[in-house]
């Protein structure tokens, strides 16, 4: 299969994310994320926003659910999103509730495994309770703060493979990656490449990276896009 690219909206108003993901488009990015600083900022109305603009391309919206998972999953996809996504450190119920919403509305669902006492049973714990998709996750503050210890930050990369091979759905990593380890993950039989802070998002002010954004994307994507992973 051919892998996906996605970008990572993490901006905090609809006006900003709709003129990103016109130029994510052209570029040839294949999925839109309504990442979380925009859901916070926008909530519904900014993945309904998206849709109207971008009818026909997926849109994954990064709830992060903890809890209420049943009806947040209701409502982003009556809004929109093609994808959603639920915390591994939820209870089960409440991914059960993610997944049997995803499946009464036409929804995916991705299981983030972030801050998982065990990354590698955390994915496979999400993929048992029916999840789609997998996201390996190092979070933005845990990076950011082991990072100003002194010490070497943890990268997504680090358990990747481990985490590939310990499920059979698609897996994404995220967290800290620079533009070359994004452009790799296929080659660790990760299909879902996703770009947002720092490749192409601010980290800091949560705006638009500066510079060339288009063509930096559109170089991404043929280099992710000229690489092959297994058909899941």
């Amino acid at each position: 299969m051919r892998p996906i690219v996605q970008i990572s909206l993490d901006l905090t108003n609809i006006d900003e994310a709709l003129e990103t993901a016109a130029l994510a488009i052209r570029a040839g990015v294949d999925w839109l994320e309504a990442g979380t600083p925009l859901i916070l900022a926008e909530g519904l109305h900014g993945v309904r926003a998206l849709r109207k603009a971008f009818p026909n391309v997926p849109i994954v919206a990064d709830l992060k659910t903890m809890d209420g998972g049943y009806l947040e999953a209701e409502m982003m996809a009556k809004a929109g999103a093609t994808h959603v996504v639920v915390m591994a450190r939820a209870h089960a119920e409440t991914v059960k509730c993610v997944v049997n919403a995803g499946k009464d509305f036409g929804c995916k669902v991705m299981g983030d495994n972030m801050i998982s006492e065990d990354m590698i049973s955390g994915a496979k714990w999400l993929e048992d309770l029916g999840c789609d998709y997998v996201i390996h996750h190092i979070g933005y503050d845990e990076r950011r703060g082991i990072a100003a210890a002194g010490k070497r930050m943890p990268s997504p990369l680090d358990q990747l493979r481990e985490v590939v091979n310990a499920v059979k759905i698609p897996v994404q990593a995220v967290g800290g990656l620079s533009l070359e380890q994004a452009i790799q993950c296929p080659k660790y039989g990760a299909p879902l490449v996703v770009l947002g802070a720092p490749l192409t998002i601010d980290a800091d002010a949560f705006k638009t990276a500066d510079g060339n954004l288009e063509a930096s994307l559109r170089m991404i994507c043929e280099a992710v896009h000229a690489q092959d992973v297994p058909a899941f």
